[in-house]
């Protein structure tokens, strides 16, 4: 006697399926079956019906395997990794990086209850307290002692001087323009011999934010953002700055502003 075979896939088609009235289930073949109960053809699967009366129940299909991973061509430089061929979930390895749950081997379980019995970790920690004794301390003794500073730091304003004595600032207010604060006040006015000077330049440290947008825009470099980082008031006032306050610090730190300005030359 011949085994019974399931018929094809391409035999049978199975439409008009209707969830909300749960009418019937119609197959395009030669013998059709009628199904009253819907919920049961679902558990059970679509009954596939040959055109010799002759059925059978096919297990259902195994999930896809996931596909094999094949080497890429490599992405221009020009593009980021992996834009022109983006990986896969099954490309990428990942890695636990959380805290390991604890081991329970024989050698394992020793050694915590060593470290729990004996206090290893507190000797433990006693040897680095002992090895940095005979160091050198990483402290400084502030303020007699004082750290290097960044010839870009950003500290307290000065308008600076020409070696003749001459004011530098020209009144042209891009600083002001530039201050995303509208910390900076000028006030202009032209000189007998025709040059343009400012009467008033006025700033406000505590609105200030020390983006150093004023120092970049001036063409001159009448405004700069010096190395003192020493100005601590007691009241608000006196970070209000005028003009004779800014021209008194750009005389007291313009050697310190010189080099400042000499080694960050070949970045501007």
């Amino acid at each position: 006697m011949e085994a019974k075979k399931c018929p094809s896939e391409s035999q049978y088609q199975v439409q008009n399926i209707s969830y909300r009235q749960q009418d019937t289930i119609s197959s395009k073949v030669a013998g059709s079956v009628r199904f009253k109960d819907v919920k049961t053809v679902m558990k059970m699967g679509v009954r596939r019906q040959s055109q010799d009366s002759d059925c059978c129940y096919c297990p259902p299909c195994p999930p896809p395997c996931p596909p094999a991973w094949t080497p890429r061509p490599p992405c221009p430089a020009i593009l980021p990794p992996y834009y022109c061929c983006p990986r896969t979930a099954y490309d990428v390895h990942f890695v636990y990086i959380n805290d390991q749950p604890p081991k329970t081997t024989t050698r394992d379980f020793v050694d915590r209850a060593s470290q729990t019995v004996f206090w290893t970790e507190l000797f433990r920690g006693f040897a680095v307290t002992l090895g940095h004794i005979f160091k050198e301390p990483a402290t400084i003794n502030y303020p007699f002692e004082k750290g290097p500073l960044s010839p870009r730091f950003r500290g307290e304003h000065a308008l600076r001087r020409y070696p003749t004595g001459e004011e530098r600032c020209i009144a042209c207010k891009l600083c002001e323009a530039i201050c995303p604060a509208q910390a900076i006040t000028i006030d202009a006015e032209e000189r007998a011999d025709g040059a343009r000077r400012a009467t008033r330049y006025d700033l406000d440290l505590t609105k200030c934010i020390f983006c150093g947008y004023c120092q970049e825009a001036c063409p001159v470099d009448a405004i700069v953002e010096g190395p003192n980082f020493e100005y601590c008031t007691e009241t608000h006032e006196e970070l209000l700055y005028n003009k004779e306050k800014l021209l008194t610090n750009g005389d007291r730190w313009e050697p310190e502003i010189i080099s400042n300005i000499k080694d960050n030359h070949l970045y501007r």
